[in-house]
C-alpha cells in the first residue's frame, strides 16, 4: 500500500494545521508527520525552481509545504526524491532512538543483539543510494547536504562509538535540543590540549597503582578494588573540576564499597598512609567508639580544583546496604541549600551506583521519584554507574528484565549516556556532558561506566566459579591506564621518560606512606562535614539525663498561642477549619491547651528563638488523623494558608512526601545530618509504616555515632497504641527500637501530656548535642479531655521522664504499677470507677534511656508495696516488656500484657476489647465484663 495515500483523505484544513503546529512545536507532532513535513520543507527548499515556489505561495492562504502536499496527494504520486529524504530522515531518528544499542561500549563482551538493525536496506534505501546527497544531513549538524555513505559515518560517530546515548524518551523540547546540539559538535567526541590528556593520564595512574600496591601488599584483604573501572577517578576528579567552573561551591558524594578506598585517596586525598594503617585493623583512638571497616568511612575535605577553583567536598559514610546512601545525599543537600547556599546550582550530589543495586533496589525509584518534588529536590544529580556487568555472582541477564541498569532514568525523562570505560576520554567527556546538562535544566542525569570487576565480589573470592568464560577474558584484558598510555604514546602526547617517571614517583610516594604507617598505634576517625558541627560537641556519657531548660515565659506563650491560633480575616476558609481555629482559641482562654496545641507551641517558640522547623513525610500537612493543619487552603482558590509562617521569619517547612518511607526518612535523616539548628521531624502516617525503612534506623540512626562518630537529631513521629483497627496500625514496634538502644545513642519517648511533649521537643534543640528522637505518637489521645495541660506546665516545669501517680497515698499503696502511652488513661478510668487507693499508676514518659534516679525516687517513695507490675497493651513478646525486664530483673516486677503473639493485635473489634479489659482486670485483681471501646483510629 503507498504509504503517502492517505494524504487523498487527508482535509486541507487538518494538514494546514498540523504543519502550523510542527513550524511552532515540532517535536509535539506524531514522529511519521515532523518527517513527513521535514522532507516536504527539504524538498520544496532544494528541489523546485523559485518560479514554482513563488506560484505556489501566490496561489492562496495556505502555506507552501500545504499545497505541495495537497498537489501530490492530488495528483496520486510524491516524488522519488522526496520518498527518498524521508526515508533518510527515518534512518536519523531511529539512529537517535535506537542507536545507543548497537554502539562499542562494551570493553569485554559482545554486546547483544537487537533487531531491526540500522541497516539501511530496514529503511527501504539501498547501497545505490549511498553516494546521493540529501538535504536532511543538515539534520544531523552537517553544514550542508551529504552524501547517505557521509551521513551514516557522521551518526556512526556520534551515537554508536565509545558513548551511546538515550535521550528521546525526553518530552522537553529544550532539553532535547540542547543534547542534539552538544552531542553533534566534534561528532560527540572530545576535544582534550596535550596537558589535559595528561592530567587523565596521571590520574589512571594513581588509580591503577593504589589498587596493585593493595593488592601486593595485602594479600586476601578484602579491599573492594576499582580494578576495571579505574576510570571513575578521572571522571569524579573532571566532574568536580568542571563543575565548580559552573558555579558549584560544594560536592555530596555517596557511594557503596566498591572503589571506596581509590576515591578516598585519590580524589579526597585521604593519606594513603592512614589507609594502610587501617589496613593493619589497629584499634581507633576513642573507646567509646566501634568504629567501622575501611571502605564505608566518610570524608569531608576542601580541595583546589587544576583551574583554581576551592570546593567542599564530602564523602557520606554508607554501610553494605549500597543504595541507602542516594537519599542521605539528597537529604544532606537539600539542608545545605536551604541554610547556606539558597541556590541549587552551588551543590552538587553525585550518587556513584552498582549496576545490580541500581536495577534492583527499591530505594533507587524512591529517591529518583524526589527529582520535582518541592520538599525533596535538589537541582539534579548527577548519577555514576560503575557497571560490572554481575553483581556479586548474578550475571546481568539474570539481575533485571529491563535493557540497561539506568532505565529508571526515564522514569524522569533524564538523559543517560553508555560510555565504554576503557575510553578514558569518552568517559571525560561524558562527565562533561552530565556537568553542562545538570548546571543547565537542574535535572538528573545518567553516566553508566560499562567495565568489569577484575576480581571477584571481594578479593578473596573466586569468580570463575560462575563466571569462566568471562574472567578467561579479563585475565588477558589490559587495564585502562595501559591502554590510555599506549594511546597517548601514539599520538606523541607524552614519552615513555615521562611516563616512567610519574610511575615511578608515585611508587617512590606509596612505599614512604606504607613504612609510615608502621608508626600509627592508633588510628583516628576523620568526622564527617566537622565543620558543620563546631559548636554541637558529641554529648559526654549522662548528658542526655541531665535537666535541660525548656521553659517559655508564659505571657509570651499565650500571645503566641493566639496568633498562630487567629486566621486572617480576608480569607475564607471552610466552615470546619474555621470552627476549629475558634475552638483553639476557646481551648487557650480556658487554659486547658490539647496536643495539637502544645506541638505548636514548641514549634512557634523554637521559630522564635532562632531555630528552623521541618516536618516531612505521608499527610503530615494535615496530619494523618486531622489533628494538626500545618497548612489550611481557601475554600474557592486553594490559596495555601501556614500559621507558623507568621510567627517569625526563621524558616517554617513542612511537606506532604510522596508515598515511600525508606528514602524520605534516608532524606531526613540526611538534612538533620547537615542542618543541627534545625528540628528535622519525620512522621509515619503509622507508625508500622517504619518497618519499610527499616535500615535507615538500623544502620544510621542507631549505630551512626558509634561507627562514624556522626550526631543526628532527627525525630520521628510514630503513632503507637491498640484502638481495634487490627494487626495492622496498631503497633510502631516499640520493642524493636529498645532493643537498638545502647550507650545513649538515642532518646525513645511514649508521651501522655501536650505540655511533656512541647519540652521534649525544645529539649532536641536546647541540647548542646544531637540525638535521634523516636516518639510513640498517640492516636485516640489527640482528642482525649484528660489529654490537656494548662499554660502554666508549659512555662514552669521542664521535661518529666516519670509522671508520679498525683493522687496516690504513699501509705495506703500495695501495688506499684508501671506504665507508658495511652494505657495510662484507660488504667486511670478504672481506678477512678472503682475508687481504688491502693493501687499507684506511674508513667514512664521516656523509656530509653531511663531516668534512674528518678525511679529509684519512686520505688522508695512506694516502700509499703507488694507487688510490681509493668502493665502493657502490646503482646507479652512485644513492646516493652523485655526491655522492662532486662533493666529490672532484680526487683520482681511482673508483666500485664496480653498473650504472646505473632501479630501485634487482633483482627477481631470483640477480640479486641476483651484483651484490652483482662489487661484492665488483671491490673485491678478484677474480672469485669468487658467495656465496649470504639475504634478510635
Amino acid at each position: 500500500m503507498d504509504r503517502f495515500s492517505f494524504l487523498n483523505a487527508a482535509h486541507s484544513q487538518l494538514i494546514e494545521d498540523l504543519y502550523q503546529q510542527y513550524l511552532k512545536f515540532p517535536d509535539s507532532l506524531e514522529p511519521s508527520w515532523k518527517a513527513f513535513f521535514q522532507g516536504f520543507d527539504f524538498a520544496l527548499e532544494n528541489y523546485s525552481d523559485e518560479e514554482d515556489i513563488r506560484e505556489i505561495k501566490n496561489s492562496g492562504n495556505s502555506s507552501p509545504a500545504v499545497q505541495q502536499i495537497s498537489q501530490a496527494a492530488s495528483n496520486g504520486e510524491v516524488p522519488e526524491h522526496i520518498k527518498k529524504e524521508f526515508k533518510v530522515v527515518n534512518l536519523i531518528e531511529a539512529y537517535r532512538t535506537r542507536g545507543h544499542l548497537f554502539t562499542k561500549t562494551n570493553p569485554v563482551r559482545e554486546r547483544r543483539h537487537h533487531s531491526p538493525t540500522l541497516d539501511i536496506e530496514n529503511f527501504g534505501l539501498e547501497k545505490s543510494d549511498l553516494n546521493t546527497k540529501f538535504n536532511c544531513a543538515v539534520e544531523t549538524g552537517m553544514k550542508g547536504p551529504a552524501s547517505l555513505q557521509e551521513i551514516i559515518t557522521h551518526l556512526e560517530n556520534i551515537y554508536c562509538d565509545s558513548i551511546g546515548i538515550e535521550y528521546m524518551h525526553i518530552n522537553n523540547v529544550k532539553e532535547k535540543d540542547f543534547i542534539k546540539q552538544w552531542i553533534q559538535v566534534n561528532e560527540n567526541h572530545p576535544v582534550l590540549n596535550a596537558n589535559e590528556k595528561t592530567e587523565i593520564l596521571l590520574k589512571l595512574n594513581q588509580a591503577v597503582a593504589f589498587e596493585n600496591y593493595l593488592h601486593t601488599k595485602f594479600v586476601g584483604q578484602k579491599r573492594f578494588s576499582l580494578e576495571g573501572g579505574e576510570t571513575l577517578i578521572p571522571a569524579l576528579d573532571q566532574l568536580i573540576s568542571r563543575s565548580s567552573q559552573l558555579g558549584v561551591d560544594e560536592v555530596v558524594l555517596g557511594m557503596a564499597h566498591r572503589g571506596r578506598l581509590n576515591v578516598l585517596t585519590n580524589i579526597f586525598g585521604k593519606s594513603y598512609k592512614q589507609i594502610f594503617s587501617e589496613f593493619e585493623g589497629k584499634e581507633f583512638e576513642e573507646d567509646v567508639f566501634s568504629g567501622d571497616v575501611k571502605y564505608h568511612l566518610g570524608s569531608s575535605k576542601k580541595i583546589k580544583t587544576a583551574s583554581g577553583e576551592e570546593v567542599s567536598i564530602n564523602l557520606t559514610p554508607n554501610p553494605s546496604h549500597l543504595e541507602t546512601v542516594a537519599a542521605l545525599v539528597e537529604g544532606i543537600c537539600r539542608a545545605k541549600v536551604d541554610d547556606k547556599y539558597k541556590d541549587y546550582s552551588k551543590i552538587l550530589p553525585i550518587i556513584i551506583h552498582g549496576d545490580g543495586a541500581l536495577a534492583g533496589q527499591g530505594i533507587a525509584y524512591e529517591v529518583a521519584q524526589m527529582m520535582n518534588l518541592e520538599g525533596y529536590r535538589t537541582g539534579g544529580t548527577v548519577h555514576i554507574v560503575v557497571n560490572n556487568q554481575v553483581s556479586f555472582t548474578t550475571n546481568y541477564m539474570d539481575a533485571r528484565s529491563s535493557t540497561y541498569c539506568t532505565d529508571i532514568a526515564k522514569v524522569t525523562e533524564s538523559p543517560v549516556m553508555h560510555v565504554n570505560a576503557d575510553d578514558a576520554e569518552a568517559v571525560v567527556h561524558a562527565i562533561h556532558f552530565a556537568a553542562d546538562f545538570r548546571a543547565k535544566f537542574g535535572k538528573d542525569v545518567y553516566i553508566d561506566l560499562l567495565g568489569y570487576r577484575k576480581y571477584g565480589h571481594n578479593e578473596g573470592d573466586e569468580p570463575r566459579f560462575t563466571q569462566p568464560n568471562l574472567y578467561k577474558k579479563i585475565s588477558k584484558h589490559p587495564n585502562p591506564r595501559e591502554i590510555y598510555k599506549d594511546l597517548l604514546l601514539k599520538e606523541n602526547v607524552v614519552s615513555n621518560d615521562l611516563i616512567a617517571k610519574m610511575e615511578a614517583d608515585f611508587k617512590e610516594l606509596l612505599d614512604k606512606d606504607f613504612d609510615a604507617s608502621k608508626e600509627i598505634e592508633k588510628n583516628v576517625m576523620d568526622i564527617f562535614m566537622a565543620d558543620d558541627w563546631t559548636k554541637f560537641p558529641i554529648g559526654k556519657r549522662g548528658a542526655v539525663q541531665e535537666a535541660v531548660d525548656t521553659k517559655y515565659d508564659l505571657e509570651k506563650l499565650k500571645e503566641l498561642a493566639i496568633k498562630m491560633s487567629t486566621l486572617p480575616a480576608d480569607k475564607k476558609f471552610l466552615n470546619k477549619i474555621t470552627r476549629l481555629f475558634e475552638n483553639r482559641i476557646k481551648a487557650i482562654e480556658a487554659n486547658n491547651l490539647d496536643w495539637a496545641l502544645g506541638e505548636w507551641l514548641a514549634y512557634a517558640t523554637l521559630l522564635v528563638e532562632g531555630h528552623n522547623i521541618r516536618i516531612s513525610g505521608e499527610d503530615v500537612e494535615r496530619g494523618t488523623f486531622s489533628h494538626r493543619h500545618a497548612v489550611v487552603k481557601t475554600e474557592d482558590n486553594e490559596e495555601e494558608y501556614i500559621p507558623l509562617k507568621e510567627v517569625s521569619e526563621s524558616r517554617f517547612d513542612v511537606f506532604n512526601s510522596h508515598l515511600s518511607e525508606y528514602g524520605v526518612l534516608g532524606f531526613d535523616y540526611g538534612y538533620a545530618m547537615a542542618s543541627p539548628n534545625t528540628l528535622t521531624i519525620w512522621e509515619a502516617q503509622f507508625g508500622d509504616f517504619v518497618n519499610g525503612a527499616q535500615i535507615i534506623v538500623d544502620q544510621y540512626l542507631a549505630a551512626a555515632e558509634e561507627k562514624w562518630k556522626i550526631q543526628d537529631g532527627l525525630v520521628m513521629l510514630l503513632p503507637h497504641g491498640s484502638e481495634g483497627q487490627g494487626a495492622e496500625h496498631s503497633s510502631a514496634r516499640l520493642e524493636r527500637f529498645l532493643t537498638l538502644c545502647a550507650n545513649e545513642n538515642m532518646v525513645v519517648a511514649n508521651i501522655t501530656s501536650p505540655a511533656n511533649y512541647f519540652h521534649l521537643l525544645r529539649r532536641q534543640l536546647k541540647w548542646s548535642f544531637r540525638k535521634p528522637l523516636i516518639v510513640m505518637s498517640p492516636k485516640s489521645l489527640l482528642r482525649h479531655p484528660k489529654v490537656v495541660s494548662p499554660l502554666e506546665d508549659f512555662s514552669n516545669k521542664g521535661f518529666q521522664p516519670i509522671l508520679d501517680d498525683p493522687t496516690a497515698d504513699p501509705a495506703k499503696i500495695e501495688k506499684l504499677v508501671l506504665c507508658s502511652g495511652k494505657l495510662y488513661f484507660e488504667l486511670l478510668a478504672k481506678k477512678e470507677e472503682l475508687n481504688c487507693e491502693n493501687v499507684a499508676l506511674v508513667r514512664f514518659e521516656q523509656l530509653y534511656p531511663l531516668q534512674t534516679d528518678a525511679i529509684e525516687a519512686v520505688f522508695a517513695k512506694y516502700s509499703n508495696r507488694t507487688s510490681l507490675v509493668w502493665a502493657q497493651e502490646e503482646p507479652e513478646n512485644m513492646g516493652a516488656w523485655s526491655y522492662i525486664l532486662r533493666n529490672f530483673r532484680d526487683t520482681g516486677i511482673q508483666v500485664v500484657s496480653p498473650v504472646q503473639s505473632g501479630a501485634p493485635a487482633p483482627g477481631s473489634h470483640k477480640m479486641f476489647e476483651k484483651n484490652q479489659n483482662a489487661v484492665i482486670n488483671r491490673v485491678f485483681d478484677r474480672d469485669d465484663a468487658p467495656v465496649k471501646r470504639p475504634v478510635t483510629a
